[in-house]
């Protein structure tokens, strides 16, 4: 039997004024067919996941198309409809099949479709009918849709924030389809949309009180009928309907329990709404906790979260730790601008440069510095642990290492990279361990790669286009009342 393997996957910032295009999903992963396998087969990704389960079932596997580009702004309409054809082309191209596993984001926005993952998928529903066995995989930061849980016969999200078990969803999604192909296994799923968004600094799954959450969600796995459940927390950073957190449940042929669990799991979030709004400390207060705590410290630039879509060159903490002269301290920036100048000037060379805060948007300023150019890199790693996002292959572009006087090290790049690996800085010849402060742009993601070095993490409520508290961010379009944008929000 044959399984088709489909993927489209972007998390789109509806606050950022820059879209997303179809080269960046190019320079990112644009596959067709067999390009797929190649670039997923070993991945701790998700679609990794699809090609072990499917062959440990002894099922032929089919990949079709797969397209991922980094969080950033909305798909603009020409490159959407030009993934869409593709991806249908690919697929009626790919000959008759008995099942679909298929890769959305959740989290995906583009000009014309607000819920780009519930179009496609209805799309690609609507082109193998009613009865094809389809399972797919989302991302917790999904902004789940009735539309989605419509298209496919269950749903799996990842258990883990920051994402390290990308590739074990993927396999559960696989032996899923398996069963029903080969048992004759009937899921039903059913969700809940709780009235509540979850800001990102309280969704890793390792704190409360997600984790006391998610322990809620497992224990109920043990219940007789229950296949699966997951729990979408949601990003707030898309401007959607959509946005906004829910659970679903998946059981064995039995719709009305599906419903009464997915009721009960989506009570406990409901219930613990308020402990998930925590204060923040701001650039001021953090750079004070961090001088004091026991280093090395990571900084987490939340306002500046790449992960969520930002622009990579906000210099607020970078304008702190140049103005206290902080020593041994460490930031990365993208600035294509300044690794450029640094190249033409060659390593070794002392230059002033005015670094960040490029992208248009209110991140601080550029850093006006006068730096000496360490050393210069290609800006190609690579990563052989399972951690967020399934990457296992990176490149930041053309990369320059800089210092100050004040003793600041900036790592600038010509592309874009989320803090998802530590060999960004060891591929630099920099070691980490060695800073009293690092700057890592992100909340949850990073803390994964930088958990070895790093005894201290600080989520730092920075400005910018994913600022740690939503409710300063101004939504045209999501639901009404909606705790905690409205704290006198009920649910029923």
């Amino acid at each position: 039997m044959r399984v088709g393997i489909l993927a489209l996957m972007q998390e789109s910032n509806t606050f950022l004024p820059a879209t997303t295009h179809w080269d960046d999903f190019a320079n990112e992963t644009l596959a067709r067919g067999s390009e797929v396998r190649t670039q997923f087969a070993d991945a701790p990704h998700e679609i990794g996941g699809f090609f072990e389960g499917l062959q440990t079932a002894d099922l032929e596997a089919v990949p079709i198309f797969a397209a991922r580009a980094m969080p950033y702004g909305t798909i603009d309409a020409e490159s959407f409809t030009r993934l869409i054809d593709t991806m249908c082309e690919e697929l009626l191209a790919a000959g008759p099949l008995d099942g679909l596993l298929v890769a959305p984001h959740g989290a995906t926005v583009s000009q014309q479709h607000l819920d780009v993952d519930g179009y496609w998928l209805g799309r690609v529903r609507e082109m193998v009918g009613p009865d094809l066995p389809m399972v797919g995989t989302l991302d917790p930061h999904a902004n789940l849709s009735p539309k989605m849980v419509d298209a496919c016969d269950a749903l799996i999200a990842y258990r883990t924030n920051p994402h390290v078990d990308q590739r074990e969803r993927g396999e559960e999604a696989a032996s899923l389809i398996a069963r029903m192909l080969k048992e004759g296994l009937r899921p039903t799923m059913a969700a809940q949309f709780p009235p509540t968004a979850i800001s990102i600094e309280s969704q890793c799954t390792e704190e409360s009180p997600c984790r006391e959450l998610y322990q809620i969600a497992r224990q109920m796995l043990d219940e007789p009928g229950v296949l699966t459940n997951s729990i979408l927390l949601g990003f707030p950073y898309a401007d959607v309907p959509e946005m906004g957190s829910a659970v679903i449940v998946v059981t064995e042929d039995d719709l009305p329990q599906a419903r009464q669990y997915a009721r009960s799991l989506a009570g406990a979030l409901w219930e613990r709404r308020e402990a998930f709004v925590v204060p923040m400390p701001d650039v001021e207060e953090a750079i004070q906790l961090a001088l004091k705590a026991d280093p090395p410290v990571c900084l987490l630039d939340m306002g500046d979260n790449i992960g969520g879509g930002s622009p990579a060159d906000s210099t607020w903490l970078a304008h702190a730790l140049f103005d206290k002269q902080v020593d041994r301290s460490l930031i990365a920036l993208y600035d294509p601008e300044a690794v450029r100048r640094s190249q033409k000037a060659g390593a070794g060379a002392t230059l002033e440069l005015h670094l960040g805060d490029h992208s248009g948007s209110p991140n601080g300023g550029p850093l006006v510095a006068r730096c000496k150019v360490e050393s210069l890199h290609e800006g190609r790693f690579t990563e052989s642990e399972a951690l967020h996002g399934g990457f296992s292959v990176f490149d930041q572009g053309p990369t320059a290492v800089l210092t100050t006087s004040q003793g600041l090290t900036v790592v600038v790049t010509s592309r874009r990279m989320v803090p998802f690996s530590l060999g960004q800085l060891t591929s630099c010849g920099l070691d980490p361990a060695s800073y009293r402060i690092l700057v890592a742009k992100g909340v949850n993601a990073p803390i994964a790669a930088y958990r070895p070095v790093c005894k201290t993490f600080l989520r730092v409520n920075t400005p910018g286009c994913t600022c740690a508290d939503m409710t300063m961010l101004d939504f045209q379009q999501r639901r009404r009342p909606m705790f905690p944008f409205e704290q006198d929000a009920t649910w029923e």
